[in-house]
């Protein structure tokens, strides 16, 4: 129960309902009894009557006493009973929804790394199936183990009132079942465990597979992953099978405790009332209801004591998630203007996940409004630059300097708000185009989505859809091209007129003329802004005020395009062969 602990503050926050609920569940107990006493005081009426002991007016008048007060219990315990469910049901659903919401936000806190070494089918499985067994504990759970204490504390003090031996001996299996619970529940709890992990790798498969069904297509693999997914499924169905088998056993349990219940009322009652110790018949047939109004709840315990254990098997695997503290940390909470003057000094850097050193002792500094380009082979260390500039991971050696202040003492808020990233694998999102571009200025009007697609040379592809910017994208973008998923991204960046822009490779899936026209308006766009783009084309670079090539995590050589032209070595040589290909073609 340690894990579940964590939803103490939300049962503090709700528990007005909480108490309001435990309320009803009492009022509606108390009236759900009256049904015994009335059916053991009518019995005796009769009995009373075939002795001669009441004539037949005060029998008819007593007996439609009885069934008048029965229609009346019946109806009112039926009402309080449904304003039970509708009390703590939803405060399940309210819980439910808060811990959905807190889940989700501490995602989106966790650093790059975290999400390196986790896989989306867990995560979503973590706010989706473990929250979901969650939600039973602190909802149904929580109102059957009300309903059954309540149900036990009114029916007991009647019981004990009318009869205490014979209520003695009906309770007597009770502890027995209290023993075979406690044994149970730990076995669930292994087992619901087991289970969770698995439904978590059936979702991981799943997610990728669905994400990849182009590659899995392309290279004619659907019975390799058909026959996967069978082999992942087997495996969950038979460690669900494992779990229900327990879980059967409780029910079993349950009704062969109450059938000896009732065999001891019967026949305990059955002698009490021959020796005279129970002075009317209606007192046995009184405990056998009793004890039958007792079997739901009592078998209920089972099935809660069940979900008790799901719950905190889920719970401890998104208490996981939730004490993973973030790699990179906010430390100022005040809000930091950020004008755009960058500077490496001596700058190392090792991925944590793989240990690669992506760059090794990078020294350069760029002024606000100044443009720099960044040339290298793949693998160089030209991205791992704009992730540090984005603080998506922290440097290990040197120092980073944003506006003459180290980059991780400045609000990281601010920082990231100032910056418009073009990803190399431009990442859409499956909504309209028009809310894709807006994703980067929710508030932009129409005009200024227009603008920003216009300037990303993406507008006319745009108009050219049926619905225009209306145009529901596929899952990442799959229905657009590839040089279009990267204008839209670049559209998405430039609307919100950062300022730092960061272009990784970002224009390689468009055609040189496309090129030339969207750099001459990102000329204009940039002006006055801090730009770093990443290429493998020298003439994204050429008009930078500051080029460096990147070997081997290194700075091989810097300059200005004129310099870099006249001198041996990668840059000169990947000009002239992009020079040599352009008169080609």
């Amino acid at each position: 129960m340690k894990a579940l602990q964590h939803l103490n503050k939300y049962f503090y926050k709700y528990r007005y309902r909480l108490i309001i609920g435990i309320f009803i569940t009492i009022i509606a107990k108390i009236f759900a009894l009256f049904t015994p006493r009335l059916i053991g005081a009518s019995i005796n009426v009769v009995s009373d009557r075939l002795d001669g002991k009441i004539s037949e007016e005060i029998f008819r008048a007593e007996l439609m006493t009885n069934i008048l007060y029965l229609l009346g219990a019946a109806v009112i315990a039926g009402l309080f009973t449904f304003l039970m469910r509708q009390t703590i049901i939803n405060v399940s659903r309210y819980i439910e929804y808060d811990l959905k919401n807190e889940i989700y936000a501490h995602y989106q806190v966790l650093s790059l790394n975290f999400y390196k070494s986790n896989r989306t089918g867990d995560l979503m499985n973590r706010i989706s199936e473990d929250v979901g067994k969650v939600r039973m504990y602190v909802g149904p759970a929580i109102m059957y183990t009300m309903n059954t204490i309540t149900l036990f504390a009114v029916a007991l003090i009647y019981m004990i009132s009318t009869a205490p031996k014979l209520t003695l001996y009906t309770l007597l299996p009770l502890p027995i079942l209290s023993v075979a619970i406690y044994k149970l529940s730990r076995l669930i709890n292994q087992r619901s465990t087991i289970v969770q992990e698995s439904l978590s790798a059936l979702s991981t498969y799943s997610q990728e597979a669905f994400s990849g069904i182009s590659v899995i297509k392309s290279y004619g693999i659907e019975p390799s992953t058909n026959h996967d997914f069978e082999r992942l499924s087997i495996e969950n169905r038979q460690k669900q099978i494992d779990l229900t088998k327990v879980q059967a056993l409780f029910f079993p349990l349950m009704i062969l405790l109450i059938g000896i219940s009732n065999l001891l009322v019967i026949y305990i009652g059955g002698l009490q009332y021959m020796n005279g110790e129970i002075q009317q018949i209606g007192t046995i047939a009184e405990f056998i209801i009793y004890v039958n109004m007792l079997t739901w709840p009592v078998a209920t315990v089972g099935w809660v004591t069940s979900l008790v254990q799901q719950a905190e098997a889920s719970q401890k695997r998104i208490n996981q998630f939730l004490k993973t503290e973030p790699e990179i940390q906010n430390k100022t909470a005040q809000p930091t203007p950020i004008k755009g003057d960058i500077e490496f000094k001596n700058v190392s850097f090792v991925y944590p996940d793989t240990n690669i050193e992506a760059l090794k002792d990078v020294s350069f500094s760029l002024k606000s409004g100044e443009t720099l380009a960044i040339l290298g082979k793949t693998g160089s260390g030209k991205s791992t630059i704009l992730d540090l500039i984005g603080r998506l991971y922290d440097i290990n050696k040197g120092s980073l300097l944003v506006d003459n202040t180290r980059i991780d003492e400045l609000n990281l808020t601010s920082l990231r708000e100032s910056i418009g990233y073009v990803p190399q694998d431009a990442f859409l999102f499956s909504d309209s185009i028009r809310n894709n571009i807006k994703f980067g200025k929710e508030e932009a009007s129409e005009e200024e989505v227009i603008e920003a697609a216009k300037n990303a040379r993406v507008h006319k592809n745009i108009i050219g859809f049926n619905k225009g910017y209306d145009t529901v994208l596929g899952e990442r973008g799959i229905t657009l091209s590839g040089g279009q998923k990267q204008r839209v991204s670049i559209a998405r960046a430039i609307i919100k007129k950062p300022e730092i822009l960061l272009f990784d490779d970002c224009l390689s899936a468009v055609d040189t003329e496309t090129e030339e026209k969207i750099l001459k308006n990102l000329v204009k766009l940039t002006k006055g802004k801090t730009t770093i783009i990443v290429s493998h084309r020298v003439s994204s670079a050429k008009n930078a005020d500051q080029i460096i090539v990147l070997e081997d995590g290194k700075i091989s050589q810097s300059g200005t395009h004129e310099d870099l032209i006249t001198e041996e070595g990668y840059y000169k040589e990947l000009y002239t062969k992009q020079l040599s290909e352009k008169e080609i073609q």
